[in-house]
């Protein structure tokens, strides 16, 4: 029977065990810039336990920042100040994935230079607030992106990636998920268009696909993941069928041979049994675990088959050392609910490690 505490093979990468830190956002590039911090070396190595590490949303472009001291890839001290996190983690013996995001219209012009607003597939503005240095703003109306432009975005990703594997990342994750720029363009409510980026289902897939399709020719199909949360209303996302429109997208990246996908916040287990048919690479799971972080009563996902590595995340906060407290079966540090966002040294420094 297979483990959560076995290795694995991911697309060539040997990783320790199936164990995955989630991507959790944490407002720690504060010196200016986008530019990792000290603290996110400590934060990252210290974890480095896990089979693999997926970073924190990790924006493409100056108009992808949806939140206030998150990181980017875009610049040559943002690939620097990443190399400084990743000879960390590979130093402690550990696997780590960048992942590559754009917020879309899921920002606001105080985060943003020189008047920027925030862009999306059309100019409908998400029902709901974002977190800034002021505090909560309501979401605005972002500019809708040109034919040009959305080729230029797609670019942006791919070069991301390329600065990833400068960085010395193991690998790229592209967030297609939440409710930001990707999954906007999946949503009918979000997207609107009528032109060859919207419409039906395929044509609203169309941006997705450009995405991954151009990242894995960037840096390798066997280096890329891809993010999707079917049917997820976060940050305003309403999509009335998502097994018809993830399905599409599935059969469409099926043939690309990605490293893995990783499907997040989706309770419906049966809908995810039935899109797992349509993909047959590896497949990471963080699982819908509402108020609970995800733990030890949910390892039997990788035993019965259900996933192949599963991404744990709150849990990673409190306890830098997860993957051996599960092998023990604990005991657990309590994430404190202020390490559930970033801007301080909660969840990584404060957190008691068990007694050897």
């Amino acid at each position: 029977m297979t483990t959560a505490f076995d290795p694995v093979d991911l697309a060539g990468l040997p990783l320790a065990n199936r164990i995955v830190m989630a991507p959790m956002t944490r407002n720690r590039a504060t010196g200016g810039g986008g530019v990792p911090t000290d603290s996110m070396v400590a934060y990252y190595a210290q974890r480095a336990g896990a089979g693999l590490i997926v970073t924190e949303a990790t924006q493409t472009a100056v108009v992808g920042q949806g939140y206030p001291f998150t990181p980017g890839l875009h610049t040559p001290a943002q690939v620097a100040g990443w190399r400084r996190v990743t000879d960390a983690v590979h130093e402690a013996g550990g696997r780590i994935f960048a992942q590559l995001w754009h917020g879309g219209r899921i920002g606001h012009p105080v985060l943003l230079p020189d008047g920027l607003i925030p862009v999306g597939p059309s100019p409908v503005a998400a029902d709901g607030q974002v977190f800034t240095e002021d505090g909560l703003k309501d979401c605005v109306t972002p500019r809708e992106l040109t034919d040009a432009e959305i080729h230029e975005t797609v670019e942006g990703f791919a070069a991301a990636a390329r600065n990833a594997l400068e960085a010395g990342f193991d690998g790229v994750e592209i967030h297609g998920a939440n409710g930001y720029l990707v999954h906007q363009f999946l949503a009918p409510n979000s997207n609107r268009r009528t032109d060859a980026w919207g419409g039906d289902a395929e044509r609203r897939n169309r941006f997705a696909v450009a995405v991954t399709r151009a990242v894995a020719e960037a840096v390798g199909a066997h280096r890329t993941g891809l993010r999707l949360s079917p049917g997820n209303p976060f940050n305003g996302i309403d999509e009335p069928d998502p097994e018809a429109q993830y399905t599409a997208l599935l059969q469409a990246v099926e043939p690309l041979g990605l490293a893995y996908l990783h499907v997040c916040d989706v309770p419906d287990r049966e809908l995810l049994a039935r899109l797992r048919k349509h993909f047959t690479g590896t497949f990471v799971l963080n699982p819908a675990s509402g108020d609970r972080p995800t733990g030890l009563a949910d390892l039997g996902l990788i035993e019965d088959g259900s996933a192949d590595l599963l991404a744990f995340g709150r849990q990673f906060l409190a306890n830098p050392d997860l993957p051996r407290r599960l092998a023990l079966g604990g005991p657990f540090n309590t994430p404190d609910r202020a390490s559930f966002y970033g801007g301080d040294d909660s969840g990584y420094l404060d957190y008691p490690a068990l007694d050897d």
